[in-house]
């Protein structure tokens, strides 16, 4: 006799109450059905306020998308400067209108639009320079770990030796030789970050090479690439990701900071970090021109931040006793 799922979940209610185990047919087609990541999908479900920030940035991503859009519907280009109707007698920015939603900065542009235009640049950057450090602390990370001796001797002192440069002076530095660009700014994080990221892929990789099943891998000839990326790599693959989502607020936060210090990402492009800057100097007349960029960069972080905790209490499976 076939079991509907409701027949399959009432069976389970009552068998767990009764201290009796479910039918050997049910407990098969529940278990089939829920694999780890389905368990963890289904606790990061149930986290209403994870939920809610997946929500907020699925948002900002979409405002970053459709930033031309955003420029088409109000009719202001996001370097185009109204030198009449956006900036007042006085030369000031003027305050948010029904012709400028939020306002206009001291130059006469539209901050609506270039906040639109400056989530583009701190998402690229967010991810991008995530994606590069991700790769390469894991592709390091792994042969330190697995390899160890000399190996790991060497790439643990070059992490070392990047984790104890300032990050500050290197990048002020860099960019005085060369000219600043989205490019640069990517590269300079990407250099900083991997270390951090190598570290965490290290220590998994310690406690797991000497398992059952790599030895097992080892015995049936596998090489060692092969026993890092097929056999090891699956299995650290939950917190590489959720280090991941909370390594991105981390970098966009970098990247406003070394806009804001003028070495990141060079003027005129719409950049938050840069919108703050220039609002330092008329903040006291112009209030708006340095709370919008500034909540878009806070409620962004903030975000990515939520949903990273909860995407980690989702993939541990010592926290599915919260999520009951």
């Amino acid at each position: 006799m076939s079991l509907s799922p409701g027949d399959i979940v009432a069976i389970e209610k009552v068998g767990v109450s009764a201290g009796v185990p479910p039918p050997e047919g049910a407990a098969a087609t529940v278990i089939e059905g829920r694999s780890p990541w389905r368990l963890a999908y289904e606790r990061l479900r149930r986290d209403r306020a994870s939920m809610i920030s997946l929500g907020v940035i699925v948002l900002i991503i979409l405002v970053a998308i459709f930033a031309p859009v955003v420029a088409a519907i109000t009719g202001h280009g996001v370097y185009e400067q109204f030198r009449t109707t956006g900036l007042s007698p006085d030369g000031l920015p003027v305050s948010p209108s029904s012709h400028f939603l939020l306002g206009t900065d001291d130059q006469g542009r539209d901050i609506l639009v270039r906040v639109a235009y400056g989530a583009r640049i701190s998402l690229i950057v967010g991810v991008v320079a995530t994606l590069l450090e991700v790769v390469i602390g894991t592709v390091l990370g792994l042969a330190a770990g697995y390899f160890g001796k000399v190996v790991d001797t060497v790439i643990a002192r070059v992490i070392d030796i990047v984790l104890s440069i300032p990050f500050l002076l290197f990048a002020i530095s860099l960019v005085s030789i060369s000219h600043p660009s989205l490019t640069i700014v990517i590269v300079v994080i990407g250099i900083f970050g991997w270390a951090a990221v190598a570290r965490v892929v290290r220590g998994q990789v310690l406690s797991l090479r000497e398992k059952e099943y790599i030895e097992a891998a080892r015995a049936l000839g596998a090489g060692p690439w092969r026993i890092m990326f097929i056999d090891i790599l699956p299995n650290i693959v939950a917190p590489i990701i959720v280090y991941a989502s909370l390594l991105i607020p981390v970098t966009i936060v970098i990247e406003a900071s070394l806009s804001y210090l003028g070495v990141g990402v060079p003027p005129p492009t719409a950049d938050w970090g840069t919108m703050i800057s220039g609002a330092q100097q008329v903040y006291q007349q112009a209030w708006w021109y340095l709370l919008f960029p500034s909540a878009a960069l806070l409620i962004t972080t903030v975000a990515f931040n939520i949903f990273g905790d909860g995407l980690r209490d989702a993939l541990d499976p010592r926290a599915e006793q919260i999520y009951k």
